[in-house]
């Protein structure tokens, strides 16, 4: 019976559409995380009569024909790149984008990560990095007499030094945007890589056309909405029960085919 293998299949989908929302749940209080969204295919289709076909000598054709189809599967997890609620630290080291872009964070590797996660600090040379120490790019380094370290809305990181009486400009943070951000890869650790899908990174400073602003002593909160959660997870779980009663429906019809005589 073909309903068997059909259920399996939606049981399956509403398995992975419960593991993304408990994904979200999990990562409610996570810096910068956006949250994502299962979306799902239905499955080929068997053609019992195919539709279109002739019917008769005399060219009559079938105005719908009959088609089973075979179930559904994920065809895709997509990343909401809503904007989330800025938070106030009063860590003036702690940075978040209002607006388009991402932070560049050079990797060990070598290779450019791009976050939103703007939980930055510095590392003992001076130089403004991530909680996992990657330095941010474009590698800005605060002097070691600095007083105290202003970053402005266009990313200008401007530290006061003694004995001098205007602030010193000692960088710019610079954003990259794409034009398929939904295509980044997630890496873990609140960072993204560059695909094909995402396109090449374009960079630019905060505040300019296109980009962000960069907020001083923020951070972007999660983007996750608990209670569309709870309704999405309740949801799945329906749909899962149901596609398991198709189960047993077959099942019991089988078990009647079973005991014929």
């Amino acid at each position: 019976m073909r309903s068997l293998t059909t259920a399996a299949t939606g049981m399956m989908a509403q398995q992975n559409n419960v593991e993304v929302i408990s994904n979200n749940i999990a990562n409610i209080s996570t810096t910068g995380y956006k949250r994502r969204r299962a979306e799902f295919q239905d499955l080929v289709y068997q053609n019992l009569r195919r539709t279109g076909s002739q019917s008769a000598d005399t060219g009559t054709v079938l105005p719908s024909g009959a088609q089973i189809g075979l179930g559904v599967r994920t065809a895709a997890v997509y990343r909401i790149a809503e904007q989330g609620n800025l938070q106030q630290t009063e860590n003036r080291f702690d940075i978040a984008i209002r607006g388009n872009g991402y932070f560049q964070i050079q990797l060990p590797s070598g290779e450019t990560a791009y976050t939103r996660d703007g939980t930055f600090g510095l590392s003992a040379e001076g130089t403004i990095v991530t909680a996992e120490g990657f330095v941010v790019q474009p590698g800005i380094t605060i002097p070691a007499n600095a007083r105290d370290v202003t970053i402005n809305v266009n990313g200008e990181v401007l530290a006061k030094i003694d004995g001098q009486v205007q602030p010193q400009n000692v960088g710019q943070i610079q954003l990259a945007i794409f034009a398929n951000e939904g295509g980044l890869e997630a890496i873990g650790d609140n960072l993204f890589l560059a695909t094909p899908a995402s396109g090449q990174a374009q960079q630019g400073a905060p505040g300019t056309v296109g980009f962000g602003q960069t907020m001083q002593g923020f951070i972007e909160t999660s983007n996750v909405n608990v209670v569309q959660e709870i309704t999405a997870l309740i949801t799945a779980q329906r749909a899962y029960e149901m596609n398991s009663r198709v189960i047993t429906a077959s099942d019991e019809m089988l078990s009647t085919l079973t005991r014929l005589r």
